[in-house]
């Protein structure tokens, strides 16, 4: 986007651009999301940001009528493999506040240096820039939503010290921490509530996304395949809650999120062992949800094919889901290779009942931590009712995945991670494809092996001749179209088509 083109956005209040780039006005030291509901400053005073972080660093507040900290992530992270992408998604997941900028380098295979120029270059601000912003954003949603004390919150949203925390919140917020906590907003039309304080042991958050957001395709999606000990959902159609355990940096936690939409948010609690552990989970969530997504250029991209038009006008919004926990997304690849979606479920059930971690407490179903792959390495797998060449998979991959030769992390190189995974026996295209669309988050990525896929374009009329050449105008939004044909009706009269072998994902 041109600067033009961006202040006619923040004119007419866009929504879409939300978290897709920021302003600031000179006049009074305030930035902005594009949508914020202010009178529209004059356009020499309006300075653009691609980051919040980077409107920090020029000096200027986050506002606190639009509270800009708060919108979904750029889909631009999600959809590029370069570094740049690649460290924004590490900063999300908390790296730098777990193992500093050395460690996000390490990551991402550059030095320290690199990374540092190339995220300013692009971004404006370089990765403890970025990281503090994001801290800060923590600490708003604990003094805002809790009863804890400015100490533990200081430490729980990763800052080394009080004094840095109370630097930070009166920088950012240009208010006092105990400022900010007594200035908690109400429900506002365009942003959305705060969510209400938090019961004890229960953090309340409201996640954010962009557009349309097809709730009732996604939560089918995952309530089809929830594995027994780990997840649950409960409740009807359009008041469902999906519930799961999370095994996290420095404990453990269960995200419990509502099906019910409010003005762009979900609902979502998150009970932790350790408060530390708020910025990852939230993350982790949001993937999980593909909250981050852009519907808005899924939907302009795929409805120039005739074909798929019809489908993206019937479930607008359809999100792509990601993972919670990338490791076990990709051993319930290859459980669920080759067989139904229910079977897959049973399997993953049998497995984590064998070799989970039982929780210290049990909540609702919720009994056990899905197992860790280097505990996958080197058991019998026994009781799984699967062939023995598939345990063997099991173990090889839980051994990948433990010694480093296979790296699923939200900066993982995705060519790579996919070579990887295909170098172990016993993997094929598909399950590496599924595992690089859900674990990966990657955004382009089509199944054309999946039996349901093939179906579904059947009976959406799409034609198989020359598919590969057609579905290249799907890019980079290819997982999308997959999901619209994964949701097109049984019942809708299907063109004859070749059959194929392959499954369902797990």
């Amino acid at each position: 986007m041109s600067e033009d083109s961006r202040y006619e956005a923040v004119r007419s209040r866009d929504a879409r651009f939300d978290g897709a780039f920021f302003f600031a006005v000179s006049t009074t030291g305030i930035y902005c999301r594009p949508s914020c509901p202010a009178t529209t400053p004059r356009r020499r005073n309006v300075a653009f940001f691609p980051t919040a972080a980077a409107a920090q660093g020029s000096g200027f507040r986050a506002c606190r009528r639009c509270r800009p900290d708060a919108v979904p992530g750029s889909a631009e992270w999600n959809a590029r493999a370069d570094v740049v992408g690649r460290a924004m998604r590490l900063i999300g997941d908390g790296v730098v506040d777990r193992e500093g900028v050395a460690g996000l380098a390490d990551r991402l295979g550059y030095s320290a240096r690199q990374v540092q120029r190339q995220l300013t270059a692009e971004l404006g601000a370089g990765p403890v820039a970025l990281a503090r912003a994001q801290r800060a954003h923590t600490a708003r949603v604990l003094l805002q939503t809790t009863g804890l004390r400015a100490a533990e919150i200081a430490f729980a949203a990763g800052f080394a010290s009080v004094r840095q925390f109370n630097d930070t919140i009166k920088e950012i917020y240009a208010l006092t921490p105990s400022a900010l906590r007594a200035a908690r907003p109400g429900t506002t039309a365009r942003c959305g509530p705060v969510a209400p304080p938090a019961t004890a042991g229960v953090l309340p958050l409201r996640l954010a996304f962009r557009g349309p957001y097809a709730a009732k395709q996604l939560f089918d999606h995952l309530q089809r395949r929830a594995i027994t000990g780990i997840e649950e959902v409960v409740g009807e159609t359009g008041a469902r809650t999906y519930r799961r355990t999370l095994r996290l940096p420095n404990g453990t936690g269960i995200a419990e999120v509502d099906e019910a939409t409010g003005d762009g948010w979900l609902d979502c609690r998150l009970h932790l062992t350790e408060l530390r552990d708020l910025t990852t989970a939230g993350q982790r969530v949001r993937r999980l949800f593909d909250l981050d997504a852009d519907p808005y250029a899924v939907a302009e991209r795929l409805g120039e094919d005739p074909d798929l038009a019809r489908l993206v006008e019937r479930h607008p919004g359809l999100r792509s889901p990601g993972a919670a926990a990338p490791d076990e997304l990709a051993v319930r690849a290859v459980l669920g290779r080759q067989v139904s979606v229910a079977a897959g479920r049973v399997l993953g059930g049998a497995l984590v009942a064998a070799y989970g971690e039982p929780l210290p407490e049990p909540s609702g179903t919720l009994t056990h931590l899905f197992p860790r792959a280097d505990d996958l390495a080197a058991v019998p797998l026994a009781e799984i009712g699967m062939p023995g060449s598939r345990r063997t998979t099991l173990r090889t991959l839980g051994a990948a995945l433990a010694d480093g030769t296979v790296t699923l992390d939200a900066g993982a190189d995705r060519d790579a991670a996919e070579r990887a995974l295909l170098g172990l026996r016993g993997i094929g295209p598909w399950t590496a494809g599924y595992i690089r669309m859900r674990a990966l988050g990657d955004p382009d990525v089509l199944l054309t092996g999946d039996a349901a896929v093939l179906a579904g374009m059947r009976r959406a009329g799409v034609p198989m001749d020359a598919l590969t050449a057609r579905s290249d105008a799907w890019r980079p939004w290819r997982s999308y179209a997959l999901h619209h044909f994964w949701n097109v009706p049984v019942n809708e009269p299907a063109h004859p088509r070749p059959s194929t072998t392959e499954s369902t994902g797990p």
